[in-house]
């Protein structure tokens, strides 16, 4: 009998776990296959909800759980984190012995996996490198994470352009589309009731779904002050609820994360705080309110599937491809305004019906495993730089 080839996924944050769960459940199910899942990060925090809960309840079995003390947000914690990290990674490396590992996108807990993925000589697949943001961090590290990996799947043509701009060899890198659009597709969406029950309130004649996470490569003065003229701005509104999620575990998500608390509590007839609301509350939510207002990579890569608009908020994904429904503004209280009006105008609204979302249309999760299933693996951590013609 062929043993199987051992699939090592990473998650670490519950919109990763997102994106990846359709792909996670093909391998499972693959007989070929043997899933091995590594678990780390904000989902073993109290503070950000312990969502490893939520990926048990959906039936899969966590391999292991890697604690990095994620809770310590400062430049200094988040080091620390990175440290124990890529000791514990390794730790996992060396006992489980995967053939590749699965990683997404650009967090520094998959900078540290992928770091030891690289001492251990494992090769790494590499989902969503080639995007841009320039406000975070997260740029840097998601292209040093493309560098360590061996097979590479970007989530739109331009993105695959630049991963192989990056030195990587064109038969290596594919573009499938975001996964994130396959979880949309193979998740049965709550009816009105439903969410309403999930939210423990009904919906209101207009209803804003918002996350605002910290903006990595502004000071966190900065950071505080872009947030408070957000809440400013959402004091503005009428008959609105405003459904809020908390910032990742990002530099700097304390601060933000306290002053969240302390508006959502002063506000309770208008506002629900959730420190993770669910895969499936969370898109049901997002295919019924009127926008998603924040800085998060959903408002770019999920929503459009639905024709939801979204006001994306300075500089966090700058640089990122944008469907027409994003609504692009400054961190300043009447940019937000208008960009939140500009939601609710007839004429956007008209246009919302022809939107396309640029990360496809579904399909990609099938892609990819087809290719981490068959694509020879042998010698695969030898890597020729390729120079463009």
């Amino acid at each position: 009998m062929t043993e199987k080839r051992k699939i090592c996924v990473i998650t670490g944050t519950r919109a990763e776990y997102g994106q990846l769960s359709r792909l996670m459940k093909l391998i499972s199910k693959n007989r070929k296959l043997e899933l091995q899942l590594l678990v780390t990060g904000a989902h073993l925090s109290a503070k950000f909800g312990m969502t490893f809960r939520e990926i048990e309840k959906d039936g899969f079995r966590i391999t292991r759980k890697i604690d990095i003390r994620a809770g310590d947000d400062s430049p200094l914690g988040v080091s620390k984190s990175m440290s124990i990290a890529v000791l514990e990674f390794s730790k996992a490396f060396e006992k489980l012995r995967p053939d590749i590992i699965v990683l997404l996108g650009d967090r520094y807990e998959m900078l540290s996996a992928a770091s030891a993925a690289l001492n251990s000589r494992i090769p790494v697949a590499h989902l969503g490198g080639g995007a841009s943001t320039e406000g975070a961090i997260d740029e840097a590290i998601r292209h040093s994470i493309s560098k360590m990996s061996h097979l590479h799947f970007a989530g739109a043509e331009k993105e695959r352009r630049r991963v192989i701009q990056l030195g990587e060899s064109p038969d290596r890198v594919f573009n499938f589309g975001e996964p994130a659009v396959d979880v949309i597709r193979h998740t049965r969406l709550l009816k009105k009731k439903e969410l309403e029950k999930k939210l423990g309130r009904k919906l209101k004649a207009k209803n804003l779904l918002i996350t605002y996470h910290p903006v990595t490569l502004d000071t966190e003065s900065s950071c505080e002050k872009q947030f408070a003229n957000l809440l400013s701005a959402l004091d503005e509104l009428e008959d609105t609820l405003l459904i809020f999620t908390k910032p990742n575990a990002d530099a700097g998500s304390g601060k933000i994360m306290r002053m969240l608390e302390k508006y959502t509590a002063a506000n309770l007839e208008k506002c629900i705080l959730f420190s993770s609301m669910g895969q499936q509350a969370y898109l049901s939510a997002l295919s019924m309110v009127d926008a998603v207002v924040g800085n998060s990579s959903s408002g770019i890569a999920e929503a459009p599937t639905f024709k939801t608009p979204t006001v994306n908020i300075g500089d966090r994904q700058k640089g990122r491809i944008k469907a027409a429904s994003v609504i692009d503004c400054l961190p300043e209280k009447e940019n937000m305004l208008n960009a939140i009006r500009k939601v609710y105008s007839p004429a956007f609204r008209k246009a919302l019906l022809k939107v396309k979302n640029p990360y496809g249309e579904g399909g990609a999760s099938e892609k990819i495993l087809k290719v981490i299933k068959t694509f020879p693996l042998e010698n695969i951590v030898k890597k020729k730089f390729y120079d463009l013609p």
